[in-house]
């Protein structure tokens, strides 16, 4: 019972220790994945944010709005698939600013952020008005879209 007892601890004693030294393990530094991502020294980029808000024009119309929801999925998809939109999604509660969701786009140019915010529909209609604010994050970002496929087994 005791060997038994001995040997389990120090199985666990030896699994902790190696999970312990994977956690304080440092990444190798890969230059040519920092380079393609459009990294800087600390693995960072600018970006731009487009936080959605509520616009002007109301539709009460079920079917037109229908359509215009479909249509900013669809551009949402398209500049995704183009490399413009690196993160986008709704809010899930309603807050004082009116913020109804946002765009992380993969330009530092608020003019061009701009450019592609006005491709959507909704935004075109005024359902959705837009601000637009620079932001610095992980060059990385871009690649979560890789693997968001595969864990999506529907999309919206």
């Amino acid at each position: 019972m005791k060997l038994k007892i001995y040997l389990s601890l120090t199985l666990l004693v030896a699994v902790l220790s190696f999970a312990q030294e994977k956690k304080t393990e440092k990444p190798t530094f890969n230059q040519e994945l920092a380079t393609s991502l459009g990294a800087d020294k600390y693995g960072m980029k600018p970006y731009t944010i487009v936080m959605l808000t509520t616009g002007t024009t109301k539709v009460d119309d079920k079917a037109k709005m229908g359509e215009l929801m479909k249509g900013h999925m669809t551009n949402i998809g398209k500049l995704a698939d183009e490399g413009k939109i690196v993160v986008a999604g709704p809010f899930m509660e309603q807050n004082k600013e009116n913020y109804r969701g946002m765009f992380i786009f993969n330009t530092k140019s608020k003019e061009e952020a701009e450019q592609w915010v006005k491709t959507d529909p909704a935004v075109q209609a005024g359902i959705f008005g837009y601000e637009i604010l620079p932001w610095y994050g992980s060059a990385a970002l871009p690649l979560y879209l890789k693997y968001h496929g595969e864990i999506s087994k529907e999309n919206p």
